[in-house]
């Protein structure tokens, strides 16, 4: 049984004032909280059972607003906390035990996704071991983690590059076997003192399991004041589309 992770800590920084009070997936994307959305994208996708890692001051008022899951459609809903900003691979570190040796897929909380992430979790739960990733073309992928590519095989993953070396953005969703926690427990901290989920990637890259999908539709983050800017039109666009079906 695959299970799901949300990743909602850090401080938003970059989108203070906003964030001087409260958690930046917290804040109103067109008409819900910002972390309605990842948990509704696994819902849709048939996950049931969740853990939602949050961090900071603002960390009780998740529960305040979700519960115990079953308002958002969830069988199961358990929290963990993360001290500090450590990274998304501390953060993910934190479910070693939620996920118990199973796969698990991986959602940032700040993810804002039109496709249905459906096919994509067929396709990982068709492979035999491994990794998979989605990938999204971008205007601005030095924001984001960058693969490398030779032909059709991903060769590297860069975070935030400078210079990007593809016009591909690692989009925040990451599908997982049981060895994630394995390759966490060998990182060493990065330049900017965090746990970088693109070493994971690259661990899988190493031992030539690591698969990617392409998303065709809608896909932002919320993580400047520009992108939440966008993520509240593209949730629009798709409460619309979905209603007209």
């Amino acid at each position: 049984m695959i299970k799901g992770v949300v990743l909602a800590g850090g401080l938003g920084s970059r989108l203070r004032p906003l964030t001087k009070v409260t958690n930046k997936h917290l804040l109103p994307v067109y008409d819900r909280p910002m972390i309605y959305y990842p948990l509704e994208t696994l819902r849709r996708a048939g996950i049931r059972d969740v853990m939602l890692v949050t961090g900071g001051n603002s960390a009780g008022d998740f529960l305040r607003l979700l519960g115990n899951g079953a308002e958002v459609g969830l069988d199961s809903l358990s929290y963990a906390y993360q001290e500090g900003e450590r990274g998304i691979a501390d953060a993910l570190r934190l479910c070693k035990h939620f996920a118990d040796g199973e796969r698990i897929v991986v959602i940032l909380g700040d993810n804002i996704l039109e496709d249905d992430i459906a096919p994509h979790l067929r396709e990982f739960e068709a492979q035999a071991s491994g990794a998979r990733i989605l990938l999204k073309a971008v205007e601005d992928p030095q924001r984001f983690g960058v693969p490398i590519f030779d032909d059709d095989r991903i060769v590297a993953i860069e975070e935030k590059p400078s210079v990007p070396k593809s016009r591909y953005a690692v989009v925040g969703v990451y599908m997982f076997d049981a060895r994630v926690f394995d390759f966490i427990a060998e990182l060493a901290p990065s330049a900017r003192g965090e746990l970088e989920i693109a070493d994971v990637h690259n661990r899988y890259i190493a031992q030539g399991d690591l698969h990617y999908s392409l998303l065709e539709e809608g896909w932002t983050d919320a993580g400047t004041f520009e992108s939440l800017f966008r993520a509240g039109e593209l949730a629009f666009r798709v409460r619309q589309n979905r209603q007209q079906r």
